[in-house]
């Protein structure tokens, strides 16, 4: 049985969107249903052109390139990462609450490669980590073979990395791509304790943010839980989407373990 709440869909919400609506009003596990209802709201007078599937991946593609030019700006402006990133050495990225980790190939290529003349990669090992089992088996099926990154995908609570043994000690790069502070507080200051926790030594706290006011007190946050800020920059470029000051990957930030004294 499914039970949908009244959800005003407009011209500007993508395929996407209208599939995290169905998300949050429907209450069952049929995805065959659930993925007709979305395709029969998809039929609705002048909403059907904005919802399609190729339009969602344009969308998508257009995404990923704005975030890897965001990812190439931010750093350069981050003297330890530009140094390390043109050694070539190997790298351990885990990205945490990635969802179905669309963002998975652009990380990989843009980590992997550290001669953009000479087109050499790096060893790199990803590894994503969501709560959502359903996301996470696609990230996996959608990855498999990919061979820009041996890629591992686990259903886990970001809030209990110590509980996943089989996750590396430490990593160089942990990313979480839309922080999601507002949603939840109290669970975040745990995640980003924990992601300040599994950096290497020089490793990196790299996040993105849909709001300007929820980036800023993501970063306040982030110090309480040890963490020190190296970089920030918003992207001028970033899609906006039908909530009004919500942005994708408006804001990037770099972060890295406060030096004890």
């Amino acid at each position: 049985m499914y039970i949908f709440e009244k959800q005003r869909v407009n011209p500007q919400h993508t395929y996407m969107q209208i599939n995290s609506i169905m998300e949050s009003q429907i209450i069952g596990t049929h995805k065959a249903l659930k993925l007709i209802a979305i395709d029969i709201l998809c039929l609705i007078p002048n909403v059907g052109s904005f919802m399609d599937r190729s339009t969602n991946q344009q969308y998508l593609a257009e995404d990923m390139q704005r975030l890897d030019e965001m990812l190439s700006r931010v750093t350069k402006s981050d003297e330890a990462l530009s140094r390390y990133l043109a050694s070539g050495g190997d790298m351990q990225l885990l990205n945490l609450a990635c969802g179905a980790c669309n963002e998975a190939g652009t990380l990989a290529n843009f980590f992997g490669r550290f001669s953009e003349e000479t087109a050499n990669n790096r060893k790199l090992k990803f590894v994503g980590l969501d709560i959502r089992a359903r996301e996470i088996a696609d990230a996996a099926v959608r990855f498999r073979g990919n061979p820009n990154a041996e890629f591992e995908f686990l259903r886990g609570d970001a809030t209990k990395l110590h509980d996943h043994q089989q996750l590396p000690s430490e990593f160089d790069v942990v990313f979480v791509r839309h922080q999601n502070l507002w949603n939840g507080k109290s669970d975040w200051e745990k995640i980003y304790y924990k992601a300040l926790e599994k950096l290497s030594p020089n490793g990196r706290l790299i996040i993105t943010s849909y709001f300007d006011r929820e980036h800023q007190q993501a970063l306040e946050v982030i110090k309480e839980q040890g963490g020190e800020l190296v970089v920030t920059e918003a992207n001028e470029m970033s899609r906006e989407l039908p909530t009004p000051g919500k942005f994708v990957d408006r804001h990037v930030a770099i972060l890295k373990r406060q030096s004890s004294s």
